[in-house]
């Protein structure tokens, strides 16, 4: 490591301890993350990807507890008359009776940069900004992959199995999956263990998807909704709408106008949203839930290795607030019309 390299990665334990408010050698001994500063941290992660700053990141102090922010899942206007013998009003149960839940895991997110390429980053100017910058988009891009994907927490993860962070955490498809699986559709009537969408397929195209899945949320909870769809059926759609209008410009002007709305809904790809996805929700009831006081960080050298390593963890879980207002389609279940349209595939 040159004397460059160390005078920068100095000035970034010197910048870490700032933020973190501790003296420089907790830094390289570890520490718990004061909440103020913690706050701090999430808000910084979260700044790092569109799709969680439209969504909740929430602080709570229990690792198993009730939903934090679930709303009233059913009509609580009514009146009786009081005047008949025994008759008295009765409250109803603001949350309705079923308790969602939630449970955290803890979630490490560690990571090494080598001596050789610590010594390429120092000739930057912010290079300490730079490093606390790339740790922290790389968290908020994992939250989303694991917000998607994820199945299971195993005590071991296994990043060659499950690339897509698929053990890490139990995402919200899964959350669904066991709170409120009639909400997820897994399959069509034409062919067990498949959702067709396109011509002769269950459903004619996202449209009529969409429209499909919006009966499954009582009318008393279709507010603020939208549509979630992932790459792979927008770009299907496009083709077969280029395909029946036309090609001109103007006749594709037409086609992507036709599709400001899916199901009369407002839509949006997020980010490492799967490719066959489809979710009707509103956003406010997606959460991540991060147990106060949980955030532990270690930076410390490893000159057998020739690196620097980060230790970052924390407790962390997602959770649906209101699991009776999103619907979605198991989306490795997905079927697409073949290039020749002889298959579904």
């Amino acid at each position: 490591m040159s004397p460059n390299t160390e005078a920068k990665l100095e000035h970034l334990f010197s910048l870490l301890a700032q933020g973190y408010g501790v003296p420089s050698e907790k830094i390289v001994k570890g520490f718990s993350v004061t909440p103020s500063a913690e706050q701090r941290l999430q808000d910084a992660i979260v700044e790092k990807s569109e799709f969680l700053q439209l969504i909740n990141v929430v602080t709570v102090s229990e690792m198993i507890g009730e939903n934090v922010l679930a709303g009233a899942s059913g009509p609580v206007s009514g009146r009786i008359d009081t005047s008949v013998d025994g008759a008295e009003r009765t409250p109803r149960d603001v949350l309705g009776l079923d308790k969602h839940t939630y449970g955290l895991h803890q979630t490490n997110s560690d990571v090494y940069i080598r001596y050789n390429t610590l010594d390429v980053w120092a000739k930057f100017k912010d290079f300490a900004e730079r490093y606390v910058r790339y740790v922290q988009e790389r968290i908020a891009s994992d939250r989303e992959l694991v917000g998607w994907h994820g199945v299971s927490a195993a005590a071991t993860t296994d990043l060659t199995a499950n690339p897509l962070l698929q053990d890490v955490n139990k995402g919200w498809m899964q959350y669904m999956r066991e709170k409120r699986p009639a909400n997820i559709l897994t399959q069509g009537a034409l062919a067990p263990g498949e959702i067709r969408i396109g011509k002769d397929g269950d459903f004619l195209n996202l449209d009529h998807a969409v429209s499909d899945l919006l009966q499954g949320i009582p009318k008393y909870l279709r507010k603020n909704l939208m549509v979630l769809v992932g790459d792979e059926l927008v770009s299907a759609e496009h083709a077969g709408l280029y395909k029946a209008i036309g090609g001109t410009p103007s006749e594709k002007v037409l086609a992507t106008q036709s599709m400001s709305l899916m199901g009369g809904q407002p839509w949006m790809t997020p980010s490492n949203f799967p490719g066959r996805g489809l979710v009707v929700t509103p956003l406010n009831n997606l959460s991540i839930y991060v147990q106060e006081g949980s955030w532990r960080r270690k930076v410390e050298d490893a000159p057998k290795k020739d690196r620097i390593e980060d230790y970052n963890s924390r407790n962390e879980g997602y959770v649906v607030e209101t699991p009776e207002q999103l619907v979605g389609l198991e989306f490795d279940n997905v079927k697409l019309p073949s290039a020749d349209g002889t298959a579904w595939e």
